[in-house]
């Protein structure tokens, strides 16, 4: 039997996940486990090696242990290598690196031959760095002969750039830099784009919302270069499991995608467990025991922030996953009881990487498990955190540190969760919903990639739809996964990208179709706008700037550098947006495990000046915020209650910041002047008369707090109807909105132009606010908690909250839901 590129191979020490996990649920913690599924082993589908494939190549495979294929591997290579764009979207190390990889290292073995010496050439395409240098470092131990590859990124020293452009033959980067540098400067790039065979597009699951939209035309305008040069390249995409991943990828490229979806890898069985947190007064229980599962020991070298969620015009800021209300939590956080279970894992030897959803929280889990490992000098080192932000150097040494087996223990954002190939993982955990389930699967399948049987342990959260998984596993193990949310014809995105293409080449008539039906009517407002020159051979860039300037692809904008004051040194960056409320003036910023005091925040050049030490508490933004309704864009009506999708503009500014102590006391209230940010975006609301409510058990003087409460739980929910984070989205509920005269409940994208959540939300909302209802309603809290109708972003304080009222406002909306046709 053939390893699959990108797997360990070799004698593995038996792991027991069934033993490991009665372990953790041992004793008081026994009600803590609420759920196991076990995912059953899948047998090997082979295929034999195609003729087609250069027998140096093939050599090169059978060199790192690969002399046969699985299916979805042949079906990929073959359609790539006969010109057909293809995506493949199968499960976590089955892999899809050799379904594109034949193909174009044949290609480029085949053009070195050309009297150029590059005869052909490839791209490839990740969304993150840490990925292309992954996929390097395989392409270079797998020595095609003739074959040159780089890395091409904002870490390459300029003075091999040149080198990168004129030679190579395979050249690895993200997106960002084709969007700032090849395609701005494509005449230097003109004999390798004149020669390009293949584009690879790593993670493509991952290009959704507005990265996903920005992409897209991206993808269009490297189309258009490309044909300048007379190359039309062939697209081969990567990606988790989703639903439909050829309309993803078509809508990505713009052009016919073939999905290649059966899965031919063979993988191990998986224990996968659903985890809910005891009471906050219970803590973990137990120490870690030393025995999980293993027999024999493990060797000796072993190792948006989003948008807001307003009330009334204040919020705090989306970054903190601690309960900002000042009240109990009814149970232990999701990164505290991870954090316990990370070190019981690493106690016992047990390689674990356990995911948590903002970097905070993975600082915060990290923390905490090296503290209770502090006993354990030995152990508590080998506990380490992985998240964006890193530098370069310190990002690749952990995944070193990983891969030789130094961390036992690794807390990750998605960072992780994107293919980078560290192998030999035990167990995963994650520390709350990591936005949908094809992103739940991709984390779970990084453990047992070395071909061993594997624990997964989703551990829920303080959140409505946390609590609503745990007590409807259904949800995770009996539904397909989502279908991909991704809108090309976003205004907001294309125009922009419009404005670039034209600094590019001058766009002609011909060209708009490529970039949809709304090009035309763009251009003309570019026009009009002294962006855009019409000239008679086209539209051309009419300033003196750099277009691609004017747009950031992962919505971001401007980036702040976090600089430690006394030394200089740069300690990480964030997003301007994220900067107001998470690097202003006087916040606790935490990295590496150190905590540090931001003393200045200079955004005009885009600096946060900070000092190391801890000054023994934490800061919350608050900010206060307004809201119009621009138009609804569709509409419908049950019976008084009505529905409508379309354009709003929120208006946010971060005006102060609390100071809490560990046990939640407000010590200090401060205030800040900051800009003020509008956002344009998409939403969906709806409308209920006051005399309806009345009259269905929800008085006048109730309406803020049954409101309040549906508009919580409504966002903690919306994740699983649309492919959205909780952080992606925001809300507003208000007993007398000015723009509708009505008590009105709103959620709404966090990006210009919106990402088309609300308006998945608006096309299911019967399955939402069904789902929502049974969320509060099957709480087994009295009042409200984190778990149904408490949000974290809450800038009122979670008050006023009825949860009785919302459970009372979502039955009535439901009954005149229309009857099933």
């Amino acid at each position: 039997m053939s390893t699959p590129l990108g797997t360990a191979p070799g004698a593995r020490l038996a792991f027991d996940p069934e033993a490991t996990l009665a372990a953790l649920a041992s004793g008081p913690r026994a009600d803590r486990l609420r759920h196991v599924h076990e995912v059953p082993a899948r047998p090997a589908s082979l295929a034999e090696w195609p003729q087609w494939v250069d027998p140096s190549v093939y050599a090169a495979c059978a060199g790192a242990g690969v002399t046969s294929l699985w299916s979805h591997q042949r079906e990929a290579a073959d359609l790539a290598h006969s010109g057909s764009h293809v995506v493949m979207a199968t499960g976590t190390a089955s892999g899809k690196s050799l379904g594109y990889l034949l193909p174009v290292l044949t290609a480029l073995v085949e053009g070195s031959a050309a009297p150029t010496g590059r005869g052909a050439t490839a791209l490839y395409l990740s969304p993150t760095k840490a990925l292309a240098a992954d996929q390097l470092s395989r392409v270079q131990a797998m020595a095609a002969p003739g074959v040159r590859a780089a890395t091409y990124d904002g870490d390459t020293p300029s003075e091999e750039r040149r080198w990168i452009r004129d030679h190579a033959h395979l050249v690895l980067t993200n997106p960002d830099l084709v969007h700032h540098s090849l395609l701005p400067l494509h005449e230097r790039w003109a004999p390798f784009l004149r020669r390009l065979r293949y584009v690879v597009i790593d993670e493509c699951h991952v290009y959704r919302g507005v990265f996903g939209s920005h992409l897209a035309a991206l993808l269009r305008r490297l189309r258009r270069v490309c044909a300048r040069y007379g190359a039309s390249p062939t697209f081969v995409l990567a990606s988790a499991t989703v639903r439909d991943p050829g309309d993803h990828a078509s809508r990505l490229v713009g052009l016919p995608v073939t999905a290649v979806t059966t899965d031919g890898s063979p993988r191990e069985a998986m224990t996968f467990a659903l985890w809910e947190p005891g009471p906050l007064d219970e803590g973990f229980g137990a120490t870690a025991p030393t025995d999980l599962g293993w027999s024999g020991g493990r060797p000796a070298d072993e190792v948006p922030s989003g948008p807001q969620d307003e009330f009334f015009g204040q919020s705090f800021s989306a970054a903190e996953l601690t309960d900002t209300s000042g009240e109990t939590p009814a149970r232990r956080s999701a990164t505290s009881e991870a954090a316990d279970l990370l070190a019981q894992l690493v106690a016992a030897k047990v390689q674990t990487v356990a995911f948590a959803r903002s970097r905070a929280g993975v600082e915060a889990l990290a923390s905490s498990a090296r503290r209770t490992l502090e006993g354990q000098p030995r152990l508590a080192a080998a506990v380490a955190a992985y998240r964006g932000g890193y530098l370069p150097e310190e990002r690749r040494e952990l995944e070193r540190a990983v891969r030789h087996g130094d961390i036992l223990g690794l807390a990750a954002t998605n960072a992780l969760e994107l293919g980078v190939d560290i192998s030999g993982l035990d167990a995963v955990l994650l520390a709350g919903w990591p936005g949908t389930r094809a992103s739940l699967w991709q984390q779970a399948g990084r453990a047992g990639r070395a071909g061993t049987r594997s624990l997964a342990v989703f551990v829920a959260a303080d959140d409505p739809l946390d609590t609503y998984v745990v007590n409807h596993p259904e949800v995770v193990f009996g539904q397909p996964v989502e279908s991909t949310v991704l809108d090309p014809d976003n205004p907001h995105v294309l125009a922009p990208h419009l404005a670039a293409a034209a600094a590019e080449l001058p766009l002609r008539e011909a060209d708009l179709e490529m970039f949809g039906p709304d090009a035309r009517r763009l251009v003309d407002a570019l026009v009009a706008r002294g962006i855009l020159r019409r000239r008679p051979t086209g539209w051309f860039w009419a300033r003196s700037d750099r277009a691609s300037d004017h747009v950031s692809l992962r919505g971001s904008g401007e980036v702040v550098g976090i600089v430690e004051r006394r030394t200089g040194r740069v300690l990480g960056t964030i997003d301007e947006a994220s900067a107001h409320s998470q690097v202003h003036t006087g916040a606790v910023h935490v990295h590496q495990g150190s905590t540090y005091v931001v003393t200045e925040l200079d955004l005009e050049a885009g600096t946060a000046t900070a000092v190391r030490g801890d000054p023994g508490w934490s800061t919350f933004a608050q900010s206060v915020s307004a809201f119009d309704v621009v138009g609804a864009s569709d509409e419908f009506s049950w019976g008084p209650i009505d529905v409508a999708f379309g354009n709003v503009r929120v208006h946010h500014q971060v005006t102060s910041f609390l100071r809490r102590l560990p046990g939640g006391e407000v010590i200090g209230t401060h205030p800040l002047t900051l800009p003020q940010r509008t956002l344009a975006t998409k939403a969906v609301w709806w409308t209920m008369p006051v005399d309806w409510l009345e009259a269905v058990g929800v008085a006048e003087v109730d309406i803020p707090g049954a409101a309040h409460a549906a508009e919580h739980a409504a966002i903690g929910m919306m994740p699983l109807v649309a492919t959205s984070d909780r952080w992606d989205i925001g809300g507003v509920s208000t007993a007398l909105h000015p723009d509708t005269g009505l008590p009105t409940i709103m959620v709404y994208d966090g990006h210009p132009g919106g990402a088309g959540f609300a308006q998945r939300a608006f096309g299911v909302f019967e399955m939402w606010l069904s789902a929502t209802l049974e969320a509060v309603r099957s709480c087994r809290c009295e009042s409200g908690c984190p778990g149904c109708v408490q949000s974290p972003k809450c800038g009122n304080g979670n008050e006023p909250l009825d949860k009785a009222g919302a459970v009372r406002l979502l039955e009535a909306v439901l009954r005149h839901a229309p009857e099933p046709a």
